[in-house]
């Protein structure tokens, strides 16, 4: 099920090191829900067609040299029409100061005013940045997510069948986890997801018959990660001879999470076969069909012109 996220704006406050020049009554409450910021420059000029009052306003440079050039009775008739559309914040960059008028109308419509030493752009920029992946629609699937040979691999399968136990032999052989259990997934663009733990069970593992590990501390630093994107689905499934696999790896498989088709494999097991090694040759196939080599399809071109080249010998 898809979350619908908001962001408080004094994490913004704090994540960038904003100053409050005035705080509104509710600046606790204020939540943003869209990506973009905007610069109100045409709002300023008194256009208002198309406003989005959802997003964080933004003046710089421009927009204050404007306002300089107006009399005090204008810009309190500005900020008093800018304040009464309940905007979350007004963001003054550059370390630039709010005018009396500015203030005097925040006051009265009960508007949090904002300050920031970066350049304008910069701060446009790393506001977009960060309002994109914190409001990035996401799910929470169970499973197991590592870093194997740089391909986030997404390890799914029933209770039990032994996503943990593979998950802790691949950190034996180096490679490292970002999440095991639970797996936060965001859509961060079109085609990109990238996976994350929850942060109560961030670097925990379970397992069965010892209970739970924590990987950081017993493998070290190096065998962890906050976060990855996801390269692969493994599907871990119990051998089920009723059933059949593929075995040339001609069919390509997906599994479709928040609308990104993502490359799936599935692995059917029974005791005695290694796990870990058969995820890591998973990971390194996926990263040389990204590339554009498909072993299976030259394995098949080759089969079919050796058979080519018999029926041609025996006419």
């Amino acid at each position: 099920m898809n979350d619908i996220h908001s962001v408080p704006l004094r994490s913004l406050v704090q994540e960038f090191g904003m100053e409050v020049a005035f705080a509104a009554t509710d600046y606790e409450k204020i939540r943003l829900t869209v990506v973009d910021v905007a610069r109100p420059g045409l709002q300023l000029a008194g256009f208002y067609d198309h406003f989005e009052p959802m997003r964080l306003q933004v003046v710089g440079n421009v927009e204050i040299s404007y306002l300089q050039k107006l009399s005090a009775v204008e810009r309190a008739r500005i900020f008093d029409r800018l304040f009464s559309y309940k905007i979350p914040a007004l963001l003054f960059a550059r370390g630039m100061e709010p005018s009396e008028e500015c203030l005097e109308m925040a006051q009265k419509h009960n508007i949090t005013i904002l300050r920031s030493k970066k350049a304008t752009s910069n701060v446009v920029s790393d506001l977009i940045a960060y309002l994109r992946s914190a409001l990035a629609p996401s799910i929470t699937r169970h499973g197991v997510l590592m870093e194997v040979y740089g391909e986030g691999v997404l390890i799914l399968g029933e209770s039990g069948v032994g996503k943990s136990e593979a998950a802790i032999e691949l950190l034996k052989r180096g490679h490292r986890l970002i999440a095991d259990d639970a797996v936060e997934i965001r859509k961060i663009s079109e085609g990109a997801l990238v996976g994350t733990a929850p942060a109560v069970i961030r670097n925990y593992v379970e397992l069965r018959g010892i209970g739970i590990i924590n990987v950081a501390k017993l493998f070290g630093m190096g065998a962890v990660k906050a976060e990855n994107e996801i390269n692969l689905v493994v599907n871990i499934v119990p051998w089920d001879q009723q059933k059949v696999y593929d075995r040339l790896g001609l069919e390509d498989q997906y599994e479709e999470l928040l609308d990104v088709k993502v490359p799936k494999n599935t692995i059917p097991i029974t005791p005695g076969r290694n796990l870990a090694v058969i995820l890591e040759v998973a990971a390194m196939n996926n990263r040389q069909r990204k590339m554009g080599y498909n072993p299976a399809q030259e394995f098949t071109e080759q089969m079919n012109s050796h058979f080519s080249a018999l029926q041609d010998g025996e006419q």
